[in-house]
């Protein structure tokens, strides 16, 4: 007989009260009279359950079950300095970009051993401060956060707390930011290219939001034209939340300023479809009299009528990979790029 059952034979149980504290809370201490074991035993049964005989475990489990015990998590993480829990922040939960994101950091997460506490920004550095400040106070392992450009004093707050954190979609300015994503005005220099190339000779750009993001594929978009020697200076932008309908609004307020446009690049596919059921509704030939190219390759551009051209952006794979760098630079294992560009592509369609 093992030294740990005879132990657990000759120990006297002792009774206590169920939720015997001011909070009314139950206890290890009452899982442990419950089991006839020490708190000490329910302990190591709970975190190395291989170090506890399987008797042992089966009257724990069963007093678990039986009394409701849910660990203390704020305890644990007092004990050994780490809470298992990241803060994840994006700008926007009803946005499939970021849901497909989210499912990427669920899926590393999860088998990391790891939870996390997600936070909606509204695309608001204020906010996303605020929320910050919040999810301190839970003692998170480490964040990710949605973009590089934040302001000063949210890189600060983040680099007081010592905590690490990855920046996703972005790219990082320089190798002491870790972050995953793509290079935004790369992508919108391709949109312009493939227009040009295509033989269109007044694109104009269609954008919402106007998150630094949206302004970067801009900033691509505009100097694929001027290096063409085309007008860069044909679009629309409006700073509200995008749309399908606001597409279509969109595309009939470029074509009154400037009637000639023969295609639109739209900063994402919501704008897209909206520019295709304009176009639709004033009899104008998709693509013979308008090219239209969206943005992150939705899962219904490939099926509309016409099919949307776009750029495919590797959202899963963003929060993943994030997901994986962080928990790496938690673990003290190598990180080999700081900086980790996933590329895109652009699927040519119909549409163009």
């Amino acid at each position: 007989m093992s030294k740990n059952a005879a132990a657990e034979k000759t120990a006297k149980p002792t009774r206590a009260a169920k939720g015997s504290r001011a909070t009314g809370r139950v206890t290890i201490v009452d899982v442990a009279a419950e089991a006839r074991v020490s708190p000490m035993t329910v302990s190591r049964a709970l975190k190395s359950p291989e170090l506890v005989q399987q008797e042992a475990r089966d009257r724990i489990t069963a007093a678990i079950c039986k009394l409701g015990y849910v660990p203390n998590q704020a305890a644990s993480t007092l004990a050994s300095a780490r809470s298992q829990v990241i803060g994840v922040l994006v700008p926007s939960l009803t946005n499939a970009v970021f849901i497909e994101t989210l499912s990427g950091i669920r899926d590393y997460l999860s088998q990391a051993g790891y939870q996390f506490l997600i936070g909606e920004t509204g695309y608001s550095k204020e906010k996303e401060s605020r929320l910050i400040s919040t999810y301190l106070a839970h003692a998170p392992d480490g964040f990710l956060l949605s973009s590089s450009d934040q302001h000063d004093i949210l890189r600060r707050q983040v680099a007081a707390s010592n905590i690490p954190a990855v920046r996703m979609f972005d790219l990082g300015k320089s190798n002491s930011d870790m972050s995953v994503g793509f290079s935004q005005t790369k992508a919108g220099y391709a949109a312009a290219r493939h227009l040009i190339e295509r033989g269109y000779r007044r694109p104009a750009f269609l954008a919402a939001q106007l998150d630094p993001r949206m302004m970067k594929r801009r900033e691509g978009f505009r100097k694929g034209l001027s290096e063409a020697g085309l007008d860069p200076d044909v679009e629309v932008l409006l700073p509200a939340p995008t749309t399908v309908d606001m597409g279509a609004q969109l595309l009939a307020r470029v074509l009154e300023i400037a009637p000639d446009c023969d295609a639109v690049f739209c900063c994402n596919d919501d704008l897209a479809l909206g520019a295709l059921f304009e176009c639709q509704r004033r009899g104008i030939k998709v693509p013979q009299q308008m090219a239209i190219a969206g943005f992150n390759d939705l899962s219904w551009a490939a099926c509309a009528t016409p099919s949307i051209t776009t750029i495919i952006t590797p959202r899963y794979d963003i929060g993943y990979k994030a997901a994986e760098m962080l928990i790496r630079q938690l673990k003290g294992e190598p990180v080999e790029k700081a900086r980790l560009d996933l590329g895109f592509e652009l699927a040519v369609r119909e549409s163009t």
